[in-house]
């Protein structure tokens, strides 16, 4: 199974700081405790300096992993706060057919809504459907998805 981490990064910042990225090591870990051979792409693992990239560099990054987010099964958005970010990342994965879990108090915000399949009010929910085998089905759906191509 192969999952997208996306959320807040700098949200509303008006300065080149991140917010705490904690939330993606706790997704990470419950995800690799559930599924041994999950494929994780978690855009802050893979750019931790961003913040300091020029222009060029933090464009390519931008638009590079908003595109992987629709190469994925499954996409994650950790939304304490509302992300123009992470609405292009849910948006890219809604439109390639993936599964879309977020996590948030946003409940009536339209782009969540309309692009999510389940909204879930907290880290906390989403840690515990990790581990207690709530989102299963999505790994089985990617199973029966790749045996039907081999037929």
């Amino acid at each position: 199974m192969k999952v997208f981490i996306a959320g807040v990064m700098q949200a509303e910042r008006r300065d080149n700081q991140i917010e705490s990225q904690d939330y993606r090591l706790r997704i990470t870990s419950a995800l690799k405790s559930a599924y041994p051979d999950v494929e994780i792409t978690d855009p802050w693992a893979l750019n931790p300096n961003s913040v300091n990239y020029d222009s060029e560099r933090a464009r390519h990054t931008f638009l590079t992993m908003t595109k992987k987010a629709s190469e994925v099964d499954l996409l994650i958005a950790y939304l304490p706060r509302v992300s123009m970010g992470t609405a292009m990342e849910m948006w890219e994965a809604y439109q390639a057919g993936a599964y879309i879990i977020s996590v948030t108090p946003h409940v009536h915000h339209w782009a969540i809504r309309f692009t999510s399949n389940e909204v879930l009010p907290d880290l906390d929910s989403l840690i515990e459907g990790i581990g207690n085998g709530r989102f299963h089905h999505i790994a089985a759906r990617k199973q029966v998805d790749a045996h039907s191509e081999g037929h």
